[in-house]
């Protein structure tokens, strides 16, 4: 008897052997002939997570309810805990009732649809462990430059370590653990999935209050690359705030910034170093827009407001009336500068860091600024009150303390001094709505009215309407 149960076993594992070599098969053909490349986010991901495997199935092969395919399916069930939209996930080719036929009755469904609803779990999988690292929306990293270039996280290699796990909450929790590590972002994420734990009925609806808000900020913190591990300076926008988060210490500071019409842009970038007396040039459109008409009307207004035009050269010019006909003719030829020593109308501390729009973090004198609820008010650049501490703290952590009073002079006197840090300080400027402090959700004013845009394409629904 025993002799034929083990013959029986043997069979049957032949049979699953063979039909697992003939789905690995139709997995290699598919895929091969791109058969499902238009249906798929990220063809180029999932080619390589199965020439990694050998083309064998990770999904489609004998388990238990608690198995990878079950486990991935919960998963994508349950997005909505993480401010994403089930509509993105292939809900219409993913459906349970195909699952149990494929596993529970293979013979009665064809290896075609078998290998094809593999192939759109794993670019499912891989498209949600995307969005949870680097953002649906990222400005800087859309779904072709992910799928196609080495941005450094590999989904597919991701989730080949994920399915690793033995057991299927490590499954579950190494797909978690790809999403950003700062407090930020850790904090509203742990909230969020409290919120939505609450809601009953179907977990596929677009949520609302709170927490869609709180999505769209989410979202944002995907884009911020903030990483807590060290020093980094943190500029959010709408809170008019920047916190200098050290280790054993954080630091708060008000700022102001830019008007709705000239808006400070989001930026992930490092302070390098940082200048007393600047020489600052001023922005284009603040050159196109209020300098240049100023000058036209009124010839001694660059002497009255301490500043000088150069050409793209960096040459000094003369301003006469040829001159001044040539710049109002080709102005982008020029630009002006705030010369040093002249009044400091722009402050006497300036933070500088590399970036696109030409946007810096400098102190403004005029400390009435400060006492503004409403602090969008500049041209695009950030004005920074206690600009003369930020430095200090910043010397300090640069292990500099030697030379603090070096920089107290140069900004008492408004004399010319360059701190070049040893350590860069990352800054990472964004645009935050709320925030979690203290366990309880701040929310901002939306100074921009950005929210609306993110919202609908977040969640796919271009009439969306917050609520």
């Amino acid at each position: 008897m025993k002799k034929i149960v083990s013959a029986v076993t043997m069979i049957l594992l032949a049979v699953t052997a063979w039909a697992s070599q003939d789905l690995t098969t139709e997995i290699r053909r598919q895929l091969s002939t791109n058969e499902n490349r238009n249906i798929l986010y990220y063809p180029v991901s999932v080619k390589q997570f199965y020439n990694h495997t050998g083309f064998q199935p990770a999904w489609i092969k004998p388990q238990s309810g608690s198995g990878p395919a079950w486990q991935g399916m919960l998963l994508l069930d349950c997005v909505m805990q993480y401010g994403l939209a089930h509509d993105d996930y292939h809900p219409k080719e993913l459906l349970y009732n195909r699952l149990h036929a494929i596993l529970d009755t293979p013979e009665k469904v064809s290896l075609k649809d078998q290998a094809s609803f593999e192939i759109i779990l794993t670019d499912a999988i891989v498209t949600l462990m995307n969005h949870l690292h680097y953002g649906k929306l990222n400005p800087e990293f859309p779904a072709n430059r992910i799928d196609t270039i080495n941005t450094g996280f590999r989904a597919e290699t991701a989730l080949q370590q994920a399915l690793q796990q033995k057991q299927g909450y490590d499954f579950l929790a190494a797909v978690d653990d790809v999403q950003p590590k700062s407090k930020l972002y850790r904090d509203m994420q742990r909230q969020m999935r409290l919120l939505t734990g609450l809601y009953t009925g179907d977990c596929y609806d677009v949520p609302e209050g709170s927490p869609r808000v709180m999505a769209i900020n989410m979202e944002r913190l995907r884009w911020a690359d903030i990483s807590d591990s060290s020093g980094f300076i943190h500029v959010n926008i709408p809170s008019y705030t920047l916190e200098l988060v050290l280790p054993d210490s954080v630091y708060q500071f008000k700022v102001a910034v830019g008007k709705p019409d000239n808006p400070t842009p989001v930026i992930n970038s490092a302070v390098t170093y940082i200048t007393t007396a600047p020489d600052v040039v001023m922005l284009k459109s603040v050159f196109l827009n209020t300098i240049l008409p100023n000058v036209i009307k009124n010839p001694d207004y660059l002497i009255q407001n301490h500043l000088s035009i150069y050409n793209k050269k960096g040459e000094f010019i003369v301003v006469d009336s040829s001159t001044l006909a040539d710049i109002e003719k080709h102005p982008g030829n020029y630009f002006a500068r705030h010369t040093s020593g002249s009044g400091r109308a722009l402050g006497n501390l300036v933070f500088h860091f590399a970036n696109k729009f030409d946007v810096d973090l400098h102190d403004m004198p005029r400390k009435e600024f400060f006492t503004h609820d409403d602090r969008a008010l500049s041209s695009g650049c950030i004005w920074l009150d206690a600009a003369e501490k930020l430095a200090a703290l910043l010397l300090q952590n640069d292990g500099r303390v030697n030379e603090l009073p070096k920089l107290h002079n140069a900004v008492t006197h408004y004399q010319r001094e360059t701190f070049i840090l040893h350590k860069q300080i990352p800054i990472n400027i964004t645009y935050l709505t709320c925030e979690l402090k203290a366990g309880e959700l701040i929310i901002y004013k939306d100074i921009y009215n950005l929210d609306k845009g993110v919202e609908a394409a977040l969640y796919n629904k271009p009439g969306l309407v917050s609520r």
